[in-house]
């Protein structure tokens, strides 16, 4: 396969290439443009609005205030919250303290967030108290110290933050009751960073910024480590494919996915950031009323997803109804579009929706389909610039044109490696390549077309699943003898889980076992179906056949 032959069908104005070294570390960058946009709209959600330069005033105090309270460069941070005005402020003041960034899901149970809060190291953890229970729960097993506390209405405004955390707590009794100690409220901790000042580190290309956590190819919760300049890169390489679309200081984004999602945290907080753009935040995107209501307010012109939304709004009659002549892109990623709501889309909104490829160990995006109306349904575009993407044989030989093998993926947006797992590391990152786990095929053009997973990982809303996590949980409870779970396909989230189990006590009923899970699980990694089983077919050394089991 000769080198890059996605180049010469690049449309016009996209680079080969970008300036890896435009900026020195993404604090640069962040500094950058709150000032250049400082009386623009940065970020709003629930009505509520807030300035490029009062993100940059914040952020500044937020971030002195966490180095007032011993918080070194270098020290682990938890983000755990929904989309919130907070979380900008909250983002950037971390990297500007030096602090590396722990994006954490905030439905995580109890158990997850222990793996993920150990395996890091946290130190510190700006939370929203809807789920101050379950740290209140888990603090004792950890290393964690600083405790921000911050609520859903607290940075709404004197007149609606009140009434939407008397809603929140009294009538939808969101929030329950925790004790926490030494724990400072968000907006005090932003007056109190007034008294210090950031001290300055050495902020290198290779500094730390965040460990995104993944199950990577190997399906073990991983703390991917992403670096200035791999956030840089790919931030710079999303801006090359966008430039020839977008207007600084005239876009208008909507912001359904969680940013603390690396796909939104990229794409939606990074690279629009780039064009001054205001972001629409959605608390809760499965919420399609809170979307829609967005559109109808705001005249989007960029909105981002995954699949599953994208199908859902297509079945509301009020989307359909809705005016989409200012919309210029949607993007889709973390999971694959399906061919008939792409079809249904263009059908409604007159614009194709724009699919791309790529991976948290990637900072995320590998390709993406042109802007300029040439997508090629159902491949996943062309490698973004500065990128190589190869197909590879089992010993990591580069195959031709149109055979399916491995995708592998080599550039600065690469990750460093997995935190502490020096071992997973090496089996990821092969001779300069990180191999996906994933089989695809190059076509002649270099469109690059996903076509299996090599793994069992499943896909729910974009949110990969790995089964034997599942496993684990499902065969700690007493009455389960063995058990495998596997994806099945799913209209509303592209994929969901099966699990199939052998009973230990023929007591055991699916409703037992699904509140188990319940317990233990993220609500996207629950099984949808659970079928009792006799036995399990399995290989000749006792390995579980999950394919047989799919097929079947």
């Amino acid at each position: 396969m000769e080198p890059r032959p996605w180049l010469q069908n690049y449309p016009k104005g996209l680079p080969a290439n970008i300036d890896v070294d435009k900026y020195p570390n993404l604090n640069a960058f962040i500094s950058e443009a709150l000032v250049k946009f400082a009386p623009n709209p940065a970020f709003y959600c629930m009505g509520k609005s807030l300035t490029y330069g009062e993100i940059d005033k914040m952020s500044r105090q937020f971030g002195a205030y966490l180095q007032s309270r011993g918080l070194k460069p270098g020290d682990k941070v938890a983000i755990m919250m929904p989309n919130l005005l907070q979380y900008p402020i909250a983002l950037f003041a971390c990297i500007r303290a030096g602090l590396i960034v722990v994006n954490t899901n905030p439905l995580y149970t109890p158990r997850e967030m222990v793996h993920q809060f150990n395996d890091s190291q946290v130190k510190g953890i700006i939370i929203v108290e809807n789920f101050a229970s379950h740290l209140q729960e888990i603090l004792p097993k950890t290393q964690i110290e600083t405790i921000i506390l911050t609520s859903i209405g607290e940075m709404l405004g004197s007149v609606k933050g009140p009434i939407v955390n008397f809603v929140v707590r009294s009538i939808k009794r969101m929030v329950p009751k925790y004790e926490l100690p030494n724990t400072i409220c968000f907006k005090e901790a932003i007056q109190q960073g007034k008294n210090f000042t950031i001290n300055s580190f050495d902020d290198h290309p290779d500094r730390v910024i965040s460990h995104q956590y993944t199950g990577g190819t190997t399906g073990v919760a991983k703390g991917a480590m992403l670096t200035n300049r791999n956030l840089l890169s790919n931030m710079l390489q999303i801006k090359g494919c966008l430039d020839t679309q977008m207007k600084e200081g005239e876009e208008i984004t909507l912001c359904p996915l969680p940013m603390y999602h690396i796909f939104a945290f990229v794409v939606n907080c990074l690279a629009m950031m780039s064009y001054g753009s205001m972001n629409i935040l959605v608390v809760n995107a499965r919420d399609t009323k809170s979307v829609i209501k967005e559109f109808k307010k705001h005249k989007i012109t960029v909105m981002t997803g995954v699949n599953s939304l994208f199908n859902v709004l297509l079945h509301e009659k009020s989307f359909l109804a809705l005016d989409f002549s200012n919309l210029k892109v949607a993007v889709g990623g973390a999971m694959a579009i399906q061919r008939s709501v792409n079809d249904r889309w263009k059908e409604v909104t007159g614009r194709n929706l724009v699919e791309g490829y790529g991976m948290t160990e990637s900072s995320p995006v590998v390709s993406v389909n042109p802007l300029d109306g040439s997508a090629r349904i159902g491949t996943v575009g062309m490698p973004v610039p500065s990128t190589e993407v190869r197909i590879a044989d089992d010993h990591d030989n580069t195959l031709p044109f149109g055979q399916p093998g491995e995708i592998q993926v080599r550039g600065p947006q690469v990750m460093l490696g997995y935190f502490n797992k020096p071992e997973e590391t090496a089996k990821t990152i092969r001779n300069g390549w990180l191999c996906t786990g994933d089989m695809g095929i190059i076509d002649e053009d270099g469109y690059l077309s996903v076509v299996d997973r090599i793994k069992d990982m499943i896909i729910v809303s974009g949110f990969k699943v790995f089964p034997n996590e599942v496993e684990d949980v499902v065969c700690s409870h007493p009455k389960v003898k063995e058990c495998a779970a596997v994806g099945i396909p799913s209209e509303k989230s592209g994929e969901c889980v099966k699990l199939f189990v052998v009973k230990k006590e023929i007591s055991l009923t699916k409703n037992e076992l699904m509140e188990y899970c319940r317990e233990n699980l993220t609500s996207y990694k629950l099984p949808k179906e659970i079928e009792f089983r006799d036995s399990l077919p399995k290989t000749n050394v006792g390995k579980i056949l999950r394919r047989e089991l799919r097929d079947q």
